[in-house]
């Protein structure tokens, strides 16, 4: 008998089996893939990695200005490929070992959670079945293909482009959140030409509209291709890695050598529960939980992307830990989901941590706006107009800042540090006293004075 099973090794799943043997809980884990989930095996991490490497064009661009004699450097795609792939494994083989120092026994397999009476949860791995007190489902989420376009088949998601075998010359992106954006940017860096197709005028939807413009011109102005207010219709395949795409314009792209299905990702739940444990689900296949990560079973928790409440890897930790300190410590401790802080690796890098602009207009909050849009000291040598954008809400009334957005070069390391501001409650006037690192960037954000006109 386990206090907690744990169904899942991405984040959440390892950091709750980790903490709850920590505190000297019986615990084992089960995973039918890699160690790590979507994080680290097809997510963040190796997106990173890709991102880095894109980034490396630009750069040399640029050293021309400061005195560099330039050069032609050629990339190499298989390579790069296979080194990302050996820290994967290398990171994947980490996540197995924390749970064996930790003395969590292991599992391979899918797990199923059959029922749930008198104290005891029952789940079944392949053809065993093991029992347990408490039950944290940790399963995550999967690229899903969008309905009613014709020739879906023919794309791919983000779990196969890491794979491809060929760099392509010509990539579609389609979608334009995180992931699209990502990876426009990303293969754009590399050398494909990158056309996005957006539904709507403008990509990020649910960002700050300043940032949404400000992105969209910016990548447009680097080279990639927009098509906005446009889907797509059908994938025709031509030959192999010869595709043509016909949108709800009217227009065509041809000679297309792979089309990547950014368009969302649904909870991982299917055949995850016996109906008779009348576990709830919204509309959306995710878990549905309350503010201690609850379901309406007893016995059994849910957190991260399978819950589908703010879908990023350390708010899965953290809800993890939750409960676990919740189960094991007897505290009562709930999440919270205000001022957060994300970011999206796409070139022009973007990070924000509290309200949008429209978030404060339908709060009804008198707030005012002050915002920079500059090219960076280091592209002043050079033809490049590669900016930086910033944008900071202040309640009027109480002149706490409510928001912070930015797009630029380094956003995501500095959003972190402002973001323990935010969640000090730190006011304009703070900002304003603070002194400036000259000459950064970041300086900005204790330099701005006057609010922008309405």
């Amino acid at each position: 008998m386990y206090d907690l099973f744990v169904i899942g090794g991405g984040s959440g799943g390892v950091r709750g089996a980790r903490w709850a043997a920590a505190r000297g809980a019986k615990v084992a884990l089960c995973e039918d893939d890699k160690m790590g989930g979507t994080c680290v095996v097809r997510g963040c991490i190796p997106k990173k990695l890709m991102s880095y490497a894109a980034h490396f064009p630009h750069d040399i661009e640029t050293m021309e200005a400061y005195g560099w004699e330039k050069f032609s450097p050629k990339f190499d795609w298989s390579k790069s490929r296979k080194n990302r792939d050996k820290e994967i494994e290398r990171l994947s083989g980490i996540y197995l070992n924390i749970l064996k120092n930790n003395k969590v026994d292991f599992f391979p397999g899918r797990g199923r959670v059959l029922e749930s009476k008198d104290g005891i949860c029952t789940i079944q791995v392949g053809d065993q079945k093991i029992q347990a007190k408490n039950v944290l489902v940790a399963t995550g989420g999967r690229a899903t293909f969008p309905e009613g376009v014709e020739g879906v088949e023919h794309g791919i998601t983000s779990n196969e482009i890491f794979h491809l075998p060929n760099f392509p010359k010509k990539l579609v992106v389609i979608g334009t959140g995180y992931i699209g954006l990502e990876f426009a940017s990303i293969f754009h860096g590399l050398g494909s030409e990158v056309h996005v197709l957006c539904r709507k005028k403008y990509p990020l939807t649910g960002f700050d509209s300043d940032i949404q413009k400000f992105v969209y011109e910016q990548m447009q102005e680097s080279g990639i291709h927009f098509h906005c207010e446009t889907q797509v219709k059908v994938v025709e395949k031509v030959s192999e890695e010869n595709l043509t795409l016909k949108l709800s314009n009217g227009s065509e792209l041809t000679n297309v050598s792979q089309v990547l299905f950014a368009t969302g990702r649904s909870p991982n739940t299917v055949n995850l529960f016996e109906d008779q444990l009348g576990l709830e689900l919204n509309e959306w296949g995710a878990i549905e939980v309350d503010e201690y990560s609850k379901t309406n079973v007893p016995g059994i928790y849910a957190v991260g992307d399978v819950t589908d409440r703010m879908n990023l890897t350390p708010v899965a930790l953290e809800e993890a830990m939750y409960v676990v300190e919740n189960l094991f410590e007897g505290k009562s401790r709930a999440m919270t989901y205000e001022n957060i802080a994300t970011a999206v690796f796409s070139s022009p890098e973007v990070a924000t941590c509290g309200l949008t602009e429209q978030e404060a207009i339908d709060r009804k909050i008198d707030f005012e706006v002050y915002q920079s849009n500059f090219r960076g000291l280091k592209y002043t040598l050079t033809e490049l107009n590669t900016r930086t954008f910033m944008k900071m809400l202040v309640d009027k009334k109480s002149q706490k800042v409510i928001g912070l957005h930015m797009a630029g070069e380094d956003s995501g390391e500095m959003m972190q540090g402002l973001a323990v501001a935010l969640k000090a409650g730190a006011t304009k006037e703070q900002f304003d006293l603070t002194i400036g690192i000259h000459p950064t960037a970041a300086e900005e954000w204790t330099t701005m004075r006057t609010p922008r006109n309405s």
